[in-house]
């Protein structure tokens, strides 16, 4: 069986990458969306978490599927794909897919001002939008800074390992990311050492780039690299 390990962002969920895990669920792989330590409910959990317990959440995910699958890749979300990437440094994977990954970023809180807007859209009822774009604004104002401490520490230790990758790596960029800065993903190619290595950007994708306008591009990518 081969399975596949999704990784979501900071102070996010399995929601940020759920369409692209439904997509990749048809195949009959193993899909894995762990909720980070701290995640997933009121983002005050994270006052009770470090950086090391984020990593180690998918980690353990990880230990188990490759042992239980004969081939194993890992996708990484924003800061989900600096843990990815890490990961990809320790483990026996064989293909490793980074979304927006958050090396260099601007404000971490606007990343819920644009997920509220992205969510807006993508209701069919007016009032769970309205709900979610309520829950994603609270998160602006309630997420420790303890917790965006540590995310910036993450980031920090997490981005001197790049230059370990070895990995075929598939590198993807919304070009409209108002969160992560679009020349992450040039810095980021540059520096793994991967002899099969791809790196795109998406011209209209803002940093919601699983539920954004290029959607299918995205999957198309990620379904030639991966193999259909």
């Amino acid at each position: 069986m081969i399975g596949c390990l999704l990784i979501h962002g900071f102070t996010g969920s399995p929601y940020e990458i759920e369409p692209l895990a439904s997509h990749l669920s048809g195949r009959g792989w193993r899909i894995e969306t762990p909720v980070l330590a701290g995640h997933g409910g009121d983002s005050r959990s994270l006052r009770d978490v470090t950086w090391n317990d984020w990593v180690r959440s998918a980690e353990e995910v990880l230990q188990d599927m490759v042992i239980t699958c004969r081939k194993v890749y890992v996708i990484g979300f924003s800061m989900g794909g600096m843990i990815a990437a890490h990961l990809a440094t320790r483990y026996n994977i064989d293909r490793l897919v980074l979304l927006n990954a958050s090396l260099f970023y601007m404000n971490p809180r606007q990343l819920f001002r644009d997920a509220a807007s992205i969510i807006k859209k993508h209701f069919t009822s007016e009032i769970d939008a309205r709900d979610a774009y309520r829950r994603y604004l609270r998160k602006a104002v309630t997420t420790p800074p303890r917790a965006v401490i540590h995310f910036r520490h993450l980031v920090k230790v997490l981005r001197q390992e790049l230059p370990h990758i070895t990995v075929p790596t598939l590198i993807i960029q919304g070009g409209q990311d108002d969160l992560v800065e679009p020349r992450s993903a040039s810095y980021i190619y540059n520096q793994i050492r991967s002899k099969e290595k791809y790196m795109h950007i998406l011209p209209q994708s803002k940093h919601m780039i699983c539920h954004d306008c290029e959607q299918a591009q995205l999957f198309d990518l990620i379904d030639h690299f991966l193999g259909k």
